[in-house]
């Protein structure tokens, strides 16, 4: 007995020992990453990126609310839990932290994963201990300030920001003290709104990004701003307004904070693969996506059919692939009826246009802005509960075409769509569609009582099922279909990119802006991922196919010809410019780097200077350097480049010949893993490096 109770009471010492002595600590730690909270669940990230330990700055609030206008940002840390994790995601560990604020408790569950070293997964509950109901302004996550500590650079920052505006600004940005971007995944005009729920800010050193894990769209804003020299924010921020009632709690998006050691490419490579465990899948690559485009918009709506069949003689001596059939076949936009003055015969004249493309040996894609309705429209007259209404009860305008929004939740305007793409692939035999509009990338929140919402935003969040039925009809038609979807100038929308086969810059303001849009697609669709470049004429000059060709993208034109018959000189397909054509068309079809892998994590597209573009594709790197970055689309709008480049990505201790391969002339012979170069170039650089 007296053994046995010996036993007892050293069991309980060793018990109570191990309990002192595993006391868990607010500290969340991978091998990239340190996450500390302080007594008052403020946090500061620690980074470890590079081999050592780089504080971005201090502890502040990170996960906070706004009641009443007063912010809530100081909870008593009560309680730290770890525990393991297993799920979709991966295996990994669990981090459970709890405190209180008066009657408000705060709960931040904090996850990390082995497959996903750099990012820590947050949902965050707050529960209302209290007797008396509150109401949340705006809920906060994620809110980090990272210091200045660049020094030599012309910006302190650089960022990836994914706003769509009517001003359709650039996505990748530098940031300097005054800079303030709210970064809203709603509507910010009326037909300009949504993108990709991650916003990404780093320094030389590195930088952190955050963004939500939610499997459609959701109304949050991710600001970047840096109000003076020392610092700058990054946050994420729900404003609609959330109750908690006296004894409830919500719980907030599940959100995410990455600590990057370059800049934004790793991030969204991770959100992507992320998102994909969490149950998005993307589409088999199509091979016919890799091919070059010919679109008759160069003689846009009022063209003639007799202009586009005297054009495609030349389009196949250029070969491209592609015929593109634009704006202007429709009576209007709504009812997509054809027009009368060019199809006198109705669906047989355009049969016949389709087939004649494809025994020329082109394949065929139409141009369609889906989810419009023009109020002249038989389909507005007969269907006016299609619409979208605001809160007033009011229609929703798209500019360019003056029409107006049909709600994407509504199962009719779905099942109507679907209707059309079977006509326009089934009946009249077109293998793609060029889906096109600024106001595909989200739809406004909707208010029309006939659609029985149970949220206004049901609109919003269902614009990828919308396109996963046009997608998933247009496939069941043609396999290999063709299905681009061009978001005019907006950040293209992450949830909507399963649901085509090809990206595309989106008219681009500036061959900048073809260079890093494709790098962004080809970070969230995958390093070979189809990336369309757009008409050639959008580019600097109205001929930068370089930006297209050395960045992996496909080259697309909307030239026209013979001389004259197009309604713009700039158009013109001249002599000079034909052989110009000729040249970059064979260089594509040479390299097709489209096909590549695109290298985004060797270079900073902000710090690193000239900047660079690199693809592997059978076993050499290529390079594209440009001099022109953030220029006009002027052709006068140039940059030159006299110094040293480094070709990274080779492997070591092996040699390669590189060669600039537009001019055909040798710059010797280097070894990996890393070599650099002494060049002088003005606006861009092609060079191959081929392993001997």
């Amino acid at each position: 007995m007296l053994k046995k109770l010996l036993l007892i009471i050293l069991v309980l010492i060793t018990s109570w020992t191990l309990a002192g002595c595993g006391k868990t600590e607010p500290v969340v730690e991978t091998s990239q990453f340190r996450l500390e909270f302080n007594d008052l669940m403020h946090s500061r990230i620690i980074s470890k990126t590079t081999g050592s330990e780089m504080e971005f700055s201090g502890f502040s609030p990170s996960e906070y609310l706004i009641v009443d206008g007063t912010e809530v940002r100081d909870f008593e840390l009560d309680k730290v839990t770890k525990s393991g994790v297993d799920d979709r995601m991966g295996g990994g560990t669990t981090f459970t932290l709890t405190g209180t604020n008066g009657a408000v408790e705060k709960t931040v569950t904090v996850r990390t994963y082995d497959n996903f070293p750099n990012t820590a997964v947050f949902d965050v509950t707050y529960r209302n201990t209290g007797n008396d109901d509150l109401v949340v302004d705006v809920w906060v996550n994620n809110h980090y300030r990272i210091a200045n500590s660049a020094s030599g650079y012309e910006y302190p920052f650089w960022s990836y920001q994914s706003e769509s505006t009517s001003h359709r600004n650039d996505w990748v940005l530098p940031v300097s003290a005054g800079f303030s971007q709210q970064n809203y995944m709603g509507m910010n005009n009326s037909d300009y709104g949504g993108g990709t729920p991650v916003s990404s800010l780093w320094r030389p050193d590195g930088g952190l990004a955050v963004g939500h894990l939610e499997m459609v769209p959701k109304l949050v804003k991710i600001p970047v701003s840096m109000e003076t020299a020392e610092n700058a924010d990054i946050h994420i921020r729900y404003d609609k307004g959330v109750e908690l009632p006296a004894g409830g709690s919500f719980e907030t998006f599940t959100t995410f904070v990455r600590v990057q050691e370059g800049d934004y490419f790793a991030t969204l490579v991770d959100y992507k693969d992320m998102m994909v465990k969490r149950g998005i899948s993307f589409p088999e690559i199509n091979d016919s996506a890799y091919e070059t485009q010919w679109c008759a918009w160069g003689y846009e709506r009022t063209f003639t059919m007799e202009q586009v069949y005297g054009t495609l003689p030349k389009v196949g001596d250029l070969e491209y692939h592609w015929v593109v059939l634009d704006d202007g076949w429709q009576t209007n936009v709504g009812d997509w009826a054809l027009h009368p003055d060019k199809y006198p015969a109705g669906d047989a004249d355009m049969q016949k246009f389709v087939q004649t493309v494809h025994d020329a040996g082109f394949r065929s894609k139409l141009w369609w802005a889906p989810l419009g309705m023009h109020p002249d429209s038989d389909i507005y007259a007969s269907n006016p509960e299609y619409l979208i209404l605001d809160k007033d009860g009011e229609p929703v305008n798209i500019t360019w075409w003056n029409v107006h929004y049909m709600c994407p939740a509504y199962q009719p305007v779905v099942d109507y769509h679907t209707d059309l793409v079977r006509t326009m692939m089934d009946t009249w035999g077109y293998e793609g569609l060029k889906i096109d509009g600024q106001h595909l990338n989200a739809a406004p929140e909707c208010f029309n009582p006939a659609h029985n919402h149970a949220r206004p935003e049901e609109s919003h969040e269902a614009m990828p099922a919308f396109f996963k039925a046009i997608y998933d009809t247009g496939t069941s038609i043609v396999d290999d279909a063709l299905i681009e979807i061009c978001p005019c100038g907006t950040a293209y929308a992450f949830h909507l990119l399963p649901y085509m086969t090809q990206g595309v810059s989106s008219d681009p303001t500036s061959s900048w802006q073809v260079r890093h849009k494709g790098r962004t697609l080809k970070a969230l669709m995958g390093r070979n991922t189809p990336f369309f470049g757009d008409h050639v004429e959008l580019s600097r000059g109205g001929s930068d196919f370089a930006s297209q060709v050395g960045t992996g993208a496909i080259i697309g034109t909307k030239f026209t010809w013979p001389v004259g018959a197009g309604p713009d000189p700039e158009t013109d397909l001249t002599p000079e410019r034909d052989d110009y054509w000729q040249k970059w068309a064979d260089i594509y079809q040479s390299k097709r780097l489209a096909e590549g892998q695109y290298m985004g994590e060797l270079y900073d597209i902000g710090f690193y200077r000239p900047e660079t573009h690199a693809i592997s594709k059978d076993d050499a790197m290529y390079y594209g350097f440009y001099a022109d970055q953030n220029p006009g689309r002027d052709v006068s709008d140039i940059g030159d480049y006299d110094g040293t480049v480094e070709l990274r990505g080779l492997q070591a201790g092996r040699t390669y010949e590189v060669t600039d391969y537009e001019n055909n002339v040798s710059f010797g012979t280097v070894e990996g893993p890393v070599a650099e170069l002494n060049v002088t170039f003005t606006n861009h650089l092609l060079l191959q490096a081929v392993p001997n």
